[in-house]
C-alpha cells in the first residue's frame, strides 16, 4: 500500500513539472528537459558501463550549440535527425538479431549520441518547428503516450496471451500492443479537436508513430537493462525508476517523428 502511494505520488509530481514548465515559457522548458537529459546520460552510462565525464561533457556542449546557438537552423534539423534515425534503426537491427555482441567504447559513444543526447535536442527543437514556441504539440505528444501506456497494459493484463517479444520483456503481449495502438488513434482524433492547429490525420498519424516506435524503443531500453542486469535505469523517480525508464519511449520515437513534422512543414 504504501509502494503505491509513493509510486502514485512521484508520477503526479513528475506530470505536473512535465506540464508545468512545458507551459509556463520556453525558457523553463528548455531547462527542464536539458535536466532530463544529463540524467539521461548519466543512467545510459551506468547501463553500458561508460565513464560519464565525457559523455556528460557532450550532452551539454550539444545541449548550449544545437539546443540555442543554431535552435532551428533546417540543415541541423535535418542531420540531427538523420544521425539519430541511423542509430535507432542499427539499435533495431541489434534488437532483433539473433546474435548478440557487447559493444566496444566508440559503439558506446555513437549509441550515447544517437539515442540519447541527439533524441533529447530534437525534443527541445520540437515545439520551435514553426519558429514560435508551442507547448501544445509537447503535451499533445505526451498525453498520446500516456494513453498508449496506459491501455496498452490495461488490455494486456486483461486480455494478453500471446507475448510481443518473451524474450526482452516477458510481459508486453501483442493483444496489449493493438489495445494501446487503437486507443492511441482514438486519443489523437480526440486531441485534434483542441490542438487544432494540425489536421486530424497528422494527429491520428502521430499517434500510429509514437506507439510503434515508442513500443520498440521501450523493448530497446529493456534490452539494454537486461544486458546489465538491472530492473530500472535509475532511482530519481521513486516506484517508476530512472528517467530513461520514463521517456524510453519518447526518445526512440522522437527522430521519427520529427522527420515527419519535418515533411508536412516543407510540403505545407
Amino acid at each position: 500500500m504504501k509502494e503505491n502511494i509513493v509510486r502514485a505520488l512521484s508520477g503526479i509530481i513528475y506530470i505536473i513539472l512535465l506540464l508545468g514548465a512545458t507551459h509556463y515559457s520556453p525558457i523553463s522548458f528548455s531547462i527542464l528537459f536539458g535536466l532530463f537529459l544529463l540524467i539521461a546520460i548519466t543512467e545510459f552510462c551506468r547501463l553500458v558501463c561508460l565513464k560519464q565525464t565525457l559523455p556528460i561533457l557532450l550532452g551539454g556542449l550539444g545541449y548550449l550549440l544545437f539546443g540555442y546557438i543554431v535552435n532551428n537552423n533546417p540543415v541541423n534539423n535535418i542531420l540531427l535527425t538523420i544521425g539519430a534515425l541511423v542509430v535507432s534503426v542499427v539499435l533495431m537491427y541489434e534488437l532483433f538479431s539473433v546474435k548478440s555482441k557487447e559493444k566496444d567504447t566508440l559503439a558506446k559513444y555513437v549509441t550515447l549520441i544517437g539515442y540519447i543526447i541527439i533524441p533529447f535536442l530534437l525534443i527541445i527543437k520540437l515545439p520551435f518547428l514553426q519558429d514560435d514556441y508551442n507547448p501544445n504539440i509537447i503535451i499533445g505528444m505526451f498525453i498520446l503516450m500516456w494513453t498508449n501506456d496506459t491501455f496498452a497494459y490495461l488490455v494486456g493484463k486483461n486480455f494478453g496471451k500471446h507475448k510481443l517479444y518473451e524474450k526482452i520483456s516477458p510481459k508486453k503481449t501483442v493483444e496489449g500492443f493493438i489495445g494501446g495502438l487503437v486507443f492511441t488513434i482514438l486519443c489523437g482524433y480526440v486531441i485534434s479537436t483542441f490542438y487544432n492547429f494540425l489536421p486530424v490525420v497528422h494527429w491520428v498519424i502521430m499517434a500510429a508513430v509514437l506507439v510503434i516506435f515508442g513500443s520498440t524503443g521501450d523493448l530497446v531500453e529493456s534490452k539494454f537493462k537486461r544486458t546489465a542486469g538491472v530492473k530500472d535505469s535509475g532511482n530519481i523517480m521513486p516506484g517508476h525508476g530512472g528517467i530513461l525508464d520514463r521517456l524510453d519511449s519518447i526518445i526512440f520515437a522522437i527522430p521519427f517523428l520529427f522527420l515527419y513534422l519535418q515533411i508536412i512543414n516543407y510540403v505545407s
